[in-house]
């Protein structure tokens, strides 16, 4: 029964999905749906598990409660299971639901209990060699920070390398709140990890003291930090939320906005302005299950250049990819980053050193740069951020201290 529930607001939201799920069958019908999921979710055993609770797909794949917009399945296990839940990406669906969000069909599974909570994966500790110098076997790691990035757009540019089926929808069933796209013309983004397993020590290491060192989850996920051009403005931001966004609105205390219209500059020119009044929404970054995201918000495309996210699709380590309004983009993964850390202590500390790049992302609003555009790097934009990741960044500076200090050495004449 209704009356089960103490709490009167999500109660009303609840009515008002409902009344929006079937229709215009009339009053009785809705009241019988409304019954039949208060059923599902407060059954138990083999009921509450195999019951089918579905609304009808609308045009966007979204509902609109208390004025605002969201995917329905979202809703409804916010509202039932998971009051933090912040995005569909935490959601995964049980095997046995034949109406999950993600199989695209017309009707949407929205049972609670027919979804579960995406766990964060535990990284397995790297093994590193105590204050130990490795034999330089390896040759040096190409140098792309001076190169012109290349371009890449999305969804055109995205072919994943491997057969793997993801568990999320393609990106234009991704924005619970922004525009979404027409899901036709977008592949799925999340292709699957690359072949990158820990490469065991060489014989030569066998005898090395090896330690492990264990990723440990930091605080502040990231700290972002806004540039017009050549010149950083304002105070860095720390991210403490799993979701949060960088629009070009004014709230000065939200922990999960970073708001980059009330930072002045004295030195703002004509076109940085222009660009500040297009960024609006901007893009919204979600760390979920040791994955990155970043999804635009804006009405204008956002451009991202990640290294981990180049090195998924094949492309060059300092590529640009353009993301339109509506889709988003993984943009790192700490599944990915561990292997390519494991492997890169057997190359010696330069090797790992190399690796604090793919732990910066940078991300320019409205105008993107690169070798298709007039603007070749990232300072020539009129207004970018740029990500640190702190989890992996203090993984790096961990291992770098076990390792020691570098192969090559440094003197007044080197």
């Amino acid at each position: 029964k209704i009356e089960i529930f103490h709490f009167t607001k999500p109660l009303k939201c609840f009515i008002s999905v409902i009344k929006k799920s079937k229709g215009n069958e009339g009053l009785d019908f809705k009241e019988s749906a409304r019954g039949q999921f208060v059923f599902c979710v407060s059954g138990s055993g083999s009921k509450l598990l195999w019951s089918l609770c579905s609304a009808c797909r609308s045009l966007d794949g979204r509902l609109q409660v208390s004025h605002r917009k969201g995917l329905p399945h979202v809703i409804y296990c916010r509202l039932w299971r998971w009051p933090d839940l912040h995005s569909h990406h935490e959601l995964r669906a049980m095997e046995m639901c034949e109406y999950a969000f993600n199989m695209k069909k017309d009707e949407v599974c929205v049972n609670p209990y027919h979804y579960q909570r995406v766990e964060t994966p535990v990284l397995p500790p790297v093994l590193v060699p105590r204050h130990t110098e490795i034999p330089a076997e390896f040759p040096p790691l190409d140098d792309y920070s001076h190169s012109i990035p290349e371009n890449t757009n999305f969804p055109a540019g995205i072919e994943p390398q491997s057969n793997y089926i993801p568990e999320t929808p393609p990106p234009g069933y991704l924005s619970e709140d922004g525009e979404t796209s027409d899901h036709q013309m977008n592949p799925s983004m999340d292709a699957g990890s690359p072949n990158l397993s820990p490469n065991p020590m060489s014989p030569a290491h066998n005898n090395l003291d090896l330690q492990p060192v264990t990723y440990c989850e930091p605080a502040f996920w990231c700290s972002i930090s806004y540039y017009e051009l050549n010149q950083r403005v304002g105070e860095t931001f720390h991210a403490s939320q799993p979701s949060m966004t960088v629009d070009g609105f004014t709230d000065p205390s939200n922990s999960e906005r970073f708001c980059l219209g009330l930072l002045s500059n004295v030195n703002r020119n004509a076109a940085v302005e222009l660009t500040r009044r297009h960024i609006g929404r901007g893009v919204r970054l979600y760390y979920i299950g040791g994955e990155v995201f970043a999804e635009c918000l804006s009405d204008s495309a956002i451009f991202v250049q990640s290294p981990n996210c180049n090195q998924r699709y094949g492309w060059h380590p300092a590529t640009v990819c353009k993301i339109p309004p509506g889709c988003n983009l993984k943009i790192f993964n700490n599944q990915e980053f561990a292997a390519l850390l494991a492997q890169s202590v057997n190359q010696g500390f330069e090797a790992v050193y190399q690796l604090t790049r793919m732990c910066t992302i940078r991300m320019s609003f409205v105008k993107g740069w690169g070798a298709e555009y007039r603007r070749q790097t990232v300072t020539s934009t009129p207004c970018w951020i740029e990500l640190h990741l702190n989890g992996p960044l203090q993984w790096l500076d961990k291992v770098l201290t076990q390792m020691g200090s570098p192969s090559i050495r440094c003197s007044s004449v080197s």
